[in-house]
């Protein structure tokens, strides 16, 4: 049984959970003035490192047949047999057991929100079978993160003292700018992983994306075109939230290391996009982190 968790660990690449749970913990120490209760933070792991677990097992129980027909997944253990579907199954309701009762010890409104989150995730895994837009699903439904670790801590979207009410705001809009930086970020970095498939998604009439729409060369445009945007906006977050010389000098390693993933990938070269979408893209997230936790915690 280690065995076959082992593989199918390693197939739904269990630690890629390091994308988003950065911008949580972001939105955690924001929304707690610091570091949040050492249990608040522990069941925010637990939930997202669970809900996305749940997602991809879920999106390699439902892409089986599809996989087969894609040189590049071809090989994967749930599709060769390696992983059996009633293995695949069975972890798939283990870790939506643990993230709902993550959420129920978090709060009431995490508890009623944890159904409808976990929908739009799975919702994901279909989306690609009825538009083009799939790659902004995902980005949408990460970009939930920072918005439950708020709801986590604070149980509500009332505005902060030091950001919210300054503003004059009826609401928190802190992790709100979060979700938005996010789903332009992951979107933009989907979209450089799915040219790897173009030529699979055009020969299958069932799926979407936007390479396929539009074309390679498009598509890594509007990939730029979404982390300018990104990064404009962690540029205005910062500001909402008077981020000091750490965030900022943050936000600027962020911006080269997002140039130097659309250089090294190209509608003729497509071989380092491993390299664009799982080293630097992990390093985006951690960088922000570091950066609010030395603001937020220990320097304030």
């Amino acid at each position: 049984m280690f065995r076959r968790l082992s593989i199918l660990l390693d197939s739904i690449k269990f630690a890629h959970s390091i994308f988003a749970i950065p911008f949580a913990l972001v939105a955690a120490i924001v929304a707690a003035g610091g570091w949040p209760r050492w249990q608040v933070a522990a069941w925010i792991v637990v939930c997202m490192v669970a809900a996305r677990s749940v997602a991809m097992a879920f999106n390699r129980l439902v892409d089986r047949d599809i996989d087969a027909l894609n040189p590049r997944t071809k090989t994967r253990p749930t599709v060769t047999g390696a992983v059996a579907p009633r293995f695949m199954l069975a972890f798939l309701i283990v870790c939506a057991v643990v993230y709902a009762f993550g959420a129920w010890m978090l709060n009431s409104v995490c508890a009623v929100l944890a159904l409808p989150v976990l929908a739009i995730l799975l919702g994901y895994s279909y989306a690609k079978r009825f538009t083009s837009l799939c790659h902004f699903w995902l980005g949408f439904a990460l970009g939930l993160a920072p918005i439950a670790a708020h709801l986590a801590v604070r149980g509500d979207l009332a505005p902060l003292a030091s950001m919210g009410t300054k503003w004059n705001l009826s609401f928190e809009l802190f992790p709100i700018l979060l979700w938005a930086t996010v789903l332009c970020w992951v979107s933009g970095f989907d979209l450089i992983y799915a040219c790897q498939d173009y030529e699979s998604d055009c020969a299958e009439p069932r799926l979407h994306s936007i390479p396929k729409a539009i074309g390679l060369k498009n598509a890594l445009t509007m990939s730029s075109v979404l982390h300018v945007i990104a990064v404009g906006l962690l540029i205005a977050t910062g500001a909402y939230a008077s981020m000091g010389l750490y965030y900022y000098f943050a936000t600027a390693l962020v911006t080269g290391l997002l140039f130097y993933e659309h250089w090294i990938v190209s509608p003729t070269d497509l071989a380092r996009v491993n390299v664009a979408f799982f080293t630097i893209n992990g390093a985006v997230s951690l960088l922000l982190l570091v950066a609010v936790w030395l603001e937020r915690v220990i320097l304030k």
